[in-house]
Parts: C-alpha cells; sequence; structure tokens
C-alpha cells in the first residue's frame, strides 16, 4: 500500500511499533526494509528527510496482518 503525505512521522512510527505483524518499506530499487526495526526506522527517516521536508511525500508499505493494515489505513484517514 501508498502511503502520502505524512506529516506526524513520530506518529506514524508509534502505530509501526504497534503492528503485531511485520511491516515493511518497499525502497525505489525493490529492497525492503523491516519497519519495526529502530535501525531501519532511522535510515529510512534520513533518506527520505535529505530533501529537508518535514512532510513525508509518499511511501509504499507493506503490512501481513489484517489488524496491522486497518491501524495503518486509519492513520493515513486521520493523521
Amino acid at each position: 500500500m501508498k502511503i502520502s503525505n505524512i506529516s506526524n512521522v513520530e506518529k506514524f512510527f508509534e502505530v509501526v511499533d504497534q503492528c503485531k505483524g511485520k511491516v515493511e518499506l518497499v525502497t525505489g530499487e525493490g529492497d525492503r526494509l523491516n519497519l519495526k526495526s529502530k535501525l531501519c526506522q532511522y535510515v529510512s527517516l534520513a533518506t527520505i528527510f535529505t530533501n529537508g521536508d518535514a512532510v513525508i511525500p509518499e511511501l509504499e508499505i507493506v503490512a501481513y496482518e489484517e489488524d496491522d493494515i486497518k491501524n495503518l489505513i486509519n492513520f493515513m484517514m486521520q493523521g
């Protein structure tokens, strides 16, 4: 799923941390990074924010548990 215009990055990673299953970030090269790993969270943030924006324009993520998908969709709808 693609998530766009994430302005509350801290809340986004709180939602990811609460997920029960695996949540992966799909890079432009097709690699998958485990977003539940703090190291991967920091690496992805550093890469995303190299342009100086405080908003993540778009991410492609994969979640495997139905409840996790629902929570991520709720985050996208409510912010």
